[in-house]
């Protein structure tokens, strides 16, 4: 019997696309954002679903339905049809944590089939890197031809990630950054990650700084501009504009807004300059897997995560 591909997406709108353009076989939809709120090791769990229901409405109001999460995933408890799977999945932090979280929910269910991978990032002609959503038919035509099979390697490598960062030691993903694998994308993921934590001299993390850069360096004139920038030079985060919202309003205590725009005041300039460590004074404590973000300071000149003082053992 003819067996077919099972394509696993990183989002309904490019699994739309990919139905559109007509492409063979049957698809799930992955759409999670683990790269916020705590996850467990086993996905393959109620535990685990709870869990993440439990964070999207007490951090962002969203409701998850999970009787229908349960239906797009039951998929994989019939994979004797398929002869492979194919995973779509971008270049950044929010799509790579979503990968890795199926590469292992893949696995936990111990379902035995090729795995490959359909990635995009830098495109040749282009300056900025592209996300699969933004290609031309015939780019992602030729991702998909150029797609690549995942080693017993790789799939060890993206489940001793996960383990480490559903645990309470991040700085074990250090010597990943390093590591060469299938993951082209990953080394730069995993240290832009470690960045995530406040700075150890200003409390914010780079995200944050970013931000406050921005309104010093550009006229910005409304919050939705800021948002516009802040999503356009996130770098690897793959951050959504409901992320970066919540981000700017908890930096709110560092800018003014009027009719004229908006602008650093004092507090944000002395942030910039790394006058002082804001990281108790604005609400942007949330969890990363299995640790608290205010829990850990990033030390550059170490290039690790340091325990805050409160929490040192």
């Amino acid at each position: 019997m003819f067996k077919k591909s099972l394509h696993i997406t990183n989002g309904s709108v490019l699994t739309n696309i990919l139905k559109e353009l007509e492409y063979q076989g049957d698809f799930l939809t992955w759409e999670e954002m683990l790269c916020e709120g705590p996850t467990l090791y086993n996905i393959n769990s109620n535990e685990f679903l709870k869990l993440r229901a439990n964070f999207f409405n007490s951090y962002y109001d969203i409701d998850l339905n999970i009787k229908e999460i349960k239906g797009e995933l039951d998929i994989l408890n019939h994979t004797e049809k398929y002869s492979e799977i194919v995973l779509w999945f971008e270049y950044d932090l929010f799509c790579h944590i979503n990968m890795i979280g199926i590469i292992n929910l893949i696995h936990q269910k111990k379902i035995d089939l090729p795995l490959y991978l359909v990635s995009s990032g830098r495109i040749e002609g282009e300056k900025t890197l592209k996300g699969l959503g933004e290609l031309s038919p015939s780019q992602l035509k030729s991702h998909f031809n150029k797609k690549v099979k995942l080693t017993a390697d790789d799939i060890d490598l993206a489940i001793s990630v996960w383990n480490i960062y559903c645990g309470m030691d991040h700085n074990l993903l250090k010597p990943y950054i390093v590591k060469t694998s299938n993951f082209k994308y990953l080394n730069n993921c995993l240290k832009a990650h470690l960045e995530r934590f406040p700075d150890s001299i200003t409390g914010l993390n780079i995200l944050e700084k970013n931000i406050l850069e921005i309104i010093k360096e550009h006229d910005i004139k409304s919050i939705n501009q800021l948002l516009g920038y802040a999503i356009n030079y996130q770098g690897y985060y793959g951050y959504g504009d409901l992320q970066f919202e919540r981000l700017i309003e908890n930096l709110s205590v560092f800018f003014t807004e009027d009719k004229n725009g908006i602008k650093l005041n004092r507090k944000g300039f002395d942030a910039l300059l790394g006058q002082h460590n804001f990281a108790a004074e604005i609400n942007t404590n949330i969890q990363f897997g299995g640790i608290n973000k205010l829990d850990f300071h990033f030390n550059k000149q170490e290039n690790k995560l340091i325990k805050t003082i409160p929490n040192v053992n």
